[in-house]
Formats: structure tokens, sequence, C-alpha cells
């Protein structure tokens, strides 16, 4: 049987680590990853050593600061971050509640920005955190412009149910996305959660392409829909940012 190499079994480790677990023990880390103790505690200790990951004060391991600062530098979402947050604020500034930024990532939605406020509605999503892409506005912003074999592998597996409005039927589904890519905007009222409203909205690149969501999370009420024109004046705004970016 061929053994895993090093660097599969560190891929592992970090794998081990989840938004709802930012911090384990080499017992939790090892479980996770499916290694033996001895191995996991060997090559956490080198992690460690280089920073990549941190030992709190009560023993947990979590991920380095250090693993953060090269991944900031390499992010292929660095460019557009800068471009939107501007924009961003901005926006958040006039819809009070939450304004997030999003991306395709297989067959999952990615949060790479979120600004908040106190006070703010309810909302699942953080910063490298991920749903389905058929249960968020981002998400569907982005699936109703993917490539069209992207779109089939998504309405042909299983479509988990988050609220009784979750789109899980592949024709309305289906239609839902036809009516994104001709309205220019998703509108999911109580998707997840029955007292918000997630509003998105597509972002372009310098060649057209989409290539992120802009999103907010607002109140499910009679005014949800008012945020749509500010959303959409952000939206250009970005796309513009980035288009000029890229001369």
């Amino acid at each position: 049987m061929k053994r895993d190499s090093v660097l599969t079994r560190v891929v592992r480790i970090f794998e081990a680590f989840e938004p709802d677990a930012p911090a384990l023990r080499v017992t939790d880390i090892a479980r996770r990853a499916g290694l033996h103790v001895a191995t996991a505690s060997r090559l956490i200790e080198e992690l460690v050593g280089h920073g990549w990951l941190l030992r709190d004060t009560d023993r947990r391991i979590r991920v380095g600061v250090r693993l953060w600062e090269l991944a900031s530098r390499a992010s292929p979402t660095l460019g557009l971050r800068e471009a939107a947050l501007p924009f961003m604020e901005d926006l958040h500034a006039v819809v009070g509640h939450h304004t997030q930024l999003a991306v395709l990532e297989d067959r999952e939605v990615l949060f790479v920005e979120r600004l908040s406020a106190p006070g703010a509605v309810v909302n699942v999503t953080r910063v490298a955190g991920r749903l389905p892409l058929h249960a968020s506005s981002s998400g569907l912003v982005l699936l109703a412009h993917a490539p069209a074999d992207r779109q089939e592998q998504v309405l042909a597996a299983p479509l988990e149910a988050f609220r009784r409005t979750t789109l899980t039927e592949p024709e309305r589904l289906r239609r839902f996305l036809a009516d994104v890519r001709r309205d220019g905007y998703a509108f999911c009222a109580g998707f997840i959660d029955e007292e918000t409203t997630g509003i998105a909205v597509p972002l372009r690149g310098p060649h057209g392409d989409v290539v992120a969501a802009l999103s907010v999370i607002v109140p499910n009420d009679p005014d949800a829909r008012m945020q749509i024109p500010a959303l959409r004046a952000a939206a250009r705004g970005v796309s513009r940012a980035m288009r000029n970016s890229s001369h």
C-alpha cells in the first residue's frame, strides 16, 4: 500500500482546521487528518518551528500568522479586494448591514471579504467561509454566470435545503439562474434565515467575464429591494476599478 507523502500529510493537517475549529489539540488534529498521533505531533512541531502553526498557552494548535502572511501576498483575490473595498465601504455606510465579496471555488462560494456593524441582521457567512452555490445570493450569481458544465454538475447533485425557500428542485433553480442573468441580480428573501434577505450582483473583470459577486444581507422586509440600486452602482465602480488597474 502506497504511503502518503510528507506534503500530503501536511496538507491534511492544515485541512483539519475549520471556521468552527480554529484551535485544536494535537490528538484532534491527528484524528481529523487520519494520522498516527506521533506522526502528527512530529510534523506539527516542525510547522510550529517555521511559524506556519502556532501553539497557544493552553497547548492548542492554530494556524500561524506566517501562513496568513504568505497566503495574503500570493492570493489571486488580493487585487479584487483592493479594488472592491472602497466601494464596499461606501455601500456598507448606505446599507448599514453586512456587505460581502465572494468568488467561485469549485462547487461552493468562498467569501473573501465582509464588512459588518453592531446590530446588523443575522449572517451565517464569514471571511474564508463557504456555502453551497445554490443556497446564497452570491452563490446563485456566480452559478448563473459559470460555465454550462459547472451549472449542470450542481444541478445534478443533491441540493441541501436550509429553509423551505431554498432552491432544491433543479428546474426551479434553472429558471432562477435565467432570471439572474436577465435581471442582473439575485434576490433571495429568507433563503438561509427567514429574517434576512441576501441580494447579490456580479462583478466583471477587465475582459467582461464575471469574476466575483458583491452582496448585502439586509432585513427581510418590503424595503429590501430598495438596496438594489446602491448595490448595482457599487458593482459598476468595482468593475471599473478592476479595468483601470489592469491597464
